[in-house]
């Protein structure tokens, strides 16, 4: 497959080649819509991880916030290597799977 020399995101081209089709580097996926920043806490799936990041909710009766967590399943192309407690950059694409929306395009190792 060829390369794709700019995925509309500035983050770093992986070291490792892949013959993925789903991989936005490598293969024919495109980017699009929201990016958002995770720790895996699964990743026992084939090619897919699942991205938890906490987020604060606002509680308009009591004026308060209070912490609740986002799970969201991301496909992981074979160019990156993750495991449970990396933290990786996730962004939108179009549907893989019924779960799957995201693709992982950055891995920051723990």
């Amino acid at each position: 497959m060829k390369q794709k020399t700019d995925v509309g995101v500035v983050v770093p081209f992986p070291e490792r080649p892949c013959s993925d089709r789903h991989c936005p580097f490598h293969g024919f996926s495109k980017l699009r819509g929201r990016i958002f920043t995770g720790e895996v806490v699964k990743d026992v799936f084939h090619s897919t991880a699942t991205i938890q990041f906490t987020r604060q909710h606002f509680i308009p009766k009591f004026e308060r916030y209070e912490k609740r967590r986002t799970r969201i399943k991301a496909h992981v192309p074979p160019c990156f290597s993750v495991k449970k407690g990396d933290t990786i950059t996730i962004m939108e694409t179009r549907p893989i799977s019924k779960t799957k929306n995201f693709v992982a395009i950055e891995v920051a190792k723990k």
